[in-house]
This record gives C-alpha cells, sequence and structure tokens, in this order.
C-alpha cells in the first residue's frame, strides 16, 4: 500500500507559520523581560516600603519612651503587630543595640538574638538586605533608634521573598494575558492577510509558484504567435518574441524596451493602434503593418474594473498571398468554364451551319473566332513574356468580358521574359497587379464602353531600372481628397460584402513597400483613375550583397 506523502505547505501557509512563530518569540521575549524587570522592580519597591515603615519606627516618640521602661516589650509588641497590618510587611522587630529582639510575629522569638546584620545600623546607617531569617527568605530595611545622640535600639521590618514574587506572577499573569491578547490579534491579522495571499496565489507553495513561473516563460517565449498584455492604462506589461517580431518593436537602439510604454507610442499602423486601445473585445481583425497581414484577437481582463487586455496576434502574411493566389486560380478557371461554354455554343454554331449545307460560312465563323482568340493571346504575349504576368492577364482579360468591360494591354507595355530578379517573386507581382485590375473593372463596369488599360514595362533611371504597371480605367475615378486614404486598410466606396472590403489596395502598398516600390494614384484624362506602381529592379547578386536592408 502505498503511503502519500505530505503535500508541502503553501506559500501563504509557510508565511502564516513563520508570522505566527516570530509574534510568538517576541510576545514571550518580552513576557520573560518584563518578568525579570517586575521582579527586580518589586524587590526594589519592598525593600523601600521596609526602609520607610522601619524609619517611622524608629522615629515615633512612643517607642522611645518604651524603651525606656523595664519592659519594653510589654508596650512594643502590641504596637509592632499593629503597624504590620497597617503597612502590608510581614514583619516588624524592635531590639536592643545588642540585637536581643523586643517584638517579633512569633512571640516565642522575643528575647532571643536578631538573625542578620546590625552593624551599618550601629553606625548610624539604615541600609537594606536580603537575608534568611526565622521566617524565611526576606528583603529587610535596618535603621538605629536615636535618643539624642546616642542608639538606644534597632528597628528591622521586612517583606518576606515569597510574598514578593507573588506579587510579580501576579503581574505576570496580567502580562500573560495582554500577551495572549497580542498574540491572538496577531495570529488573526496574519491569518486574514494570508487567506488574501493565498486567494492570489491559488494555494500554490514557493516550489510551485516557481515552476510555473518557469513553465510561463518557457511557454511565453516558444509560441509563435505574438502575445501582448497591457495593463489598465494600456501600457505594455508584457509581450513575446513573437509579438515584437509582429509588430517591429524590438529593442530599441536607445536600450530602452517596449515594456512600460503605452501602446499609442509604439509607432504602429493608427488602425492597430486603434484596435489595441479598444474597450471592447476585438475578433479576427485583419490589420496590416509595413510588411505583414496580422489577424488581431483582444479580450478586456476585468475583476470588478477594467484591469487590461490581452492580444494575440497571427502572421497571415503568407495565408493572404495564397489566398490572392487562389483567387487569381478560381478566376482562371471561371475564365476557362465561361471559354468552353463560349466555345461549346461557336462549335454548335460552326456544326448547325454544316448541317444547313453552308460549309463555307462556317469555316469563315471558325476562322473569324480562332483568329480573334489567337491575336488576343499574341496581343498580351507580344508585349508581356514574363509567364506568370502574362496568364494572369489573359485570365483576367476573359473575367472582364465575361463582366461586359474590356481589357486591353497598351502598346507601351514591354516586359521581356527571364527580366525580373529573383527578389521579386510571382507571389508580390499577381497580388499588386490582379488587385490593381479587379478594382479598375469594378470601378469601369456599367459605365459607358466599360474599359480597362494596363501597361507593364521598364524604365531607366539615374539608379538603375524599375519596373511599373499601370491600371487605367473609365470608371468614376477617385476623389483628390481620398488620393492617400484610398490606400488604408478598411477605406472603400462600394458596400461591404460578409468578408468585407478595403483591403486589395492596402496590401499592393504592403507589397510594393515590402520591395522599395511606390503606389500612386491620378485622374486619367477621359476620366476614371490611373493606378502605378513603381518597383526597383534590383539583380540577386547586389540583392545578396546589399542585405536585408538595402544598403551596402
Amino acid at each position: 500500500m502505498r503511503i502519500p506523502l505530505p503535500r508541502p505547505r503553501s506559500l501563504a501557509g509557510q508565511l502564516f507559520a513563520m508570522q505566527a512563530v516570530l509574534i510568538a518569540v517576541v510576545v514571550a521575549g518580552y513576557a520573560l523581560f518584563t518578568y525579570v524587570s517586575n521582579h527586580s522592580q518589586a524587590e526594589q519597591g519592598a525593600g523601600r516600603q521596609a526602609t520607610a515603615v522601619a524609619r517611622s519606627v524608629a522615629d515615633s516618640p512612643s517607642v522611645r519612651q518604651a524603651i525606656r521602661t523595664s519592659r519594653p516589650s510589654a508596650r512594643l509588641q502590641p504596637y509592632a503587630l499593629e503597624v504590620v497590618r497597617d503597612t502590608d510587611v510581614d514583619f516588624v522587630t524592635i531590639m536592643d543595640p545588642r540585637g536581643i529582639r523586643w517584638t517579633h510575629p512569633d512571640p516565642d522569638q522575643i528575647g532571643l538574638v536578631f538573625q542578620g546584620n546590625t552593624a551599618p545600623a550601629l553606625r548610624g546607617r539604615t541600609f537594606t538586605e536580603t537575608y534568611t531569617g526565622t521566617l524565611g527568605p526576606s528583603v529587610r530595611a535596618v535603621t538605629p533608634i536615636r535618643d539624642g545622640d546616642r542608639i538606644v535600639g534597632l528597628v528591622s521590618a521586612g517583606i518576606r521573598v515569597e510574598e514578593i514574587s507573588q506579587r510579580a506572577r501576579g503581574q505576570l499573569t496580567a502580562l500573560l494575558a495582554v500577551a495572549a491578547g497580542a498574540l491572538g490579534l496577531g495570529a488573526i491579522g496574519t491569518y486574514v492577510i494570508n487567506a488574501r495571499l493565498r486567494r492570489h496565489t491559488h494555494g500554490m507553495n514557493a516550489a510551485e509558484l516557481s515552476h510555473m513561473h518557469d513553465y510561463h516563460q518557457a511557454a511565453l517565449h516558444a509560441v509563435r504567435e505574438g502575445l501582448l498584455m497591457l495593463d489598465g492604462q494600456y501600457r505594455v506589461a508584457l509581450i513575446n518574441d513573437g509579438g515584437r517580431e509582429l509588430l517591429g518593436v524590438g529593442q530599441e537602439e536607445d536600450g530602452e524596451d517596449v515594456v512600460g510604454r503605452s501602446v499609442a507610442g509604439l509607432g504602429l499602423p493608427a488602425p492597430l493602434t486603434g484596435a489595441l486601445l479598444a474597450s471592447e473585445p476585438r475578433v479576427d481583425e485583419v490589420h496590416l503593418t509595413a510588411d505583414r497581414v496580422l489577424v488581431v484577437n483582444t479580450s478586456p481582463v476585468t475583476g470588478g474594473q477594467q484591469r487590461g487586455s490581452v492580444v494575440t496576434l497571427r502572421d497571415v502574411t503568407e495565408l493572404q498571398s495564397l489566398m490572392g493566389e487562389l483567387d487569381s486560380e478560381r478566376g482562371f478557371t471561371q475564365a476557362l468554364r465561361s471559354q468552353a461554354h463560349e466555345a461549346a455554343n461557336r462549335l454548335h454554331t460552326v456544326v448547325s451551319l454544316i448541317e444547313l449545307g453552308r460549309a463555307q460560312e462556317a469555316v469563315d465563323f471558325a476562322t473569324a473566332e480562332l483568329e480573334l482568340a489567337q491575336a488576343l493571346t499574341d496581343q498580351v504575349v507580344a508585349a508581356v513574356s514574363e509567364p506568370v504576368l502574362a496568364a494572369l492577364l489573359l485570365g483576367k482579360t476573359a473575367q472582364a468580358n465575361e463582366r461586359g468591360v474590356e481589357l486591353v494591354v497598351s502598346d507601351d507595355s514591354r516586359l521581356d521574359d527571364g527580366l525580373l530578379p529573383d527578389t521579386l517573386p510571382a507571389r508580390d507581382l499577381v497580388t499588386i497587379l490582379g488587385n490593381l485590375i479587379d478594382n479598375a473593372v469594378d470601378a469601369a463596369q456599367g459605365g459607358v464602353r466599360p474599359r480597362v488599360t494596363v501597361t507593364a514595362l521598364t524604365e531607366e533611371d539615374g539608379c538603375g531600372s524599375e519596373l511599373i504597371l499601370q491600371v487605367s480605367d473609365t470608371g468614376p475615378g477617385v476623389d483628390p481628397d481620398h488620393a492617400e486614404a484610398v490606400f488604408q486598410r478598411g477605406f472603400t466606396t462600394k458596400p461591404s460584402g460578409p468578408g468585407g472590403r478595403g483591403l486589395g489596395l492596402a496590401l499592393v502598398r504592403q507589397a510594393a513597400g515590402r520591395h522599395g516600390g511606390a503606389l500612386s494614384v491620378t485622374s486619367a484624362d477621359g476620366g476614371g483613375a490611373v493606378f502605378e506602381a513603381r518597383l526597383p529592379l534590383r539583380n540577386t547578386a547586389a540583392a545578396v550583397a546589399q542585405g536585408p536592408g538595402g544598403t551596402v
């Protein structure tokens, strides 16, 4: 049978035990010190009381008169007993200069020699001592009785040590009662404080708290997603490595860390900053930074009052790019399906003409359709021989035709295969050109003779060559006041669908900025808008030499 080992005390329990022991030790030490001090003070007080009684008796005229008689004891014994009753001393002994007792609480001791020192009193000095006599140990005072200049007797008054101890014990009892009360109050206060601490530590002991901290740190740095914790004033209370990387807020050059700084001072994009500062929770909101697409979730931490919020960040940059490619592929598929449907219709027309005996008309119809399709393909491939862009333009042309929009490649376009460097991936080109064309088709659709013109070429400048992608449309154009706002995430002039709008141009700007490019919008001469992306071209060797920062 396995015997369960006792569980270590919780941190609160350990603190309670330590504080209780500390209070008990302090109170016991103080009680012992006070007892010793009170016992000493009781002895000194007893000595002063005995001295006062002895001197009062020695100065009494009736005592001196009794001494002059032939039988002093007859008058002094009742007087001494009366003084003992009235002054709360244990004995008053009156004796002659030789130490022969005239009075004593025990009448049998009268006439015997006094037990104790009398020499200082015979020299005229009053003194006190602790001495063991017939009544046991006592604190006594001895003083001379003077009749003029002559010492005619001695008086000794005393209090037994046992009586003094009883007085001290009475004080000790009161002291112990006070000490017990103090210990009880201290224990109650300690219990209340540690009960509160136990709630905060969830009853865990120090070892468990240490392990929890180690696990917390390990998990915090192991999670690839970003984790951000904000306090009630929206200052960064905690951020893990993933959060620093996703937000681009690592250690500052001046050594200042982001922990403790306000979110508004981190230099994040305004929409993202607004989401982090919002008091209501945010669920799966998409936000863009300089080079990333982030999904942001915020959850307030409440406990009767606003204590801050927990923010999780997920990097969906790659996912967004893949979704863009998937949308393009889906568009290609829809275009092929449409073209297959149109081809079937044309084939039925050719077959019908042949069945009607009009073979020449069937040949002419088929030849015209083939020449039209081939002319479109030849035009695109002749202008843009780069395979990814050529395939994108052919697919977008088919999609635009389905929606009643004419998409053409301008005569100025010239982009040879192999001209683009490896540092400019095809995925980013699809993101840039595909979103620009989609927006242009949306803008031109429904107008008079809707048309979208695409221009793709390279141009030399003083610092090298750059790729120019230009898309113009015959739509309503862009308000000059919105020339900058159209590239912000969430801006749109169209009705928002289930998935939201206003992300395409923001992704275009992000992709262009990732390669050091620029994006602009102007008004077309005949109406509509002209979007232009300029991307600097760098060969692979130069890119490797320059490194990620773009400088040698």
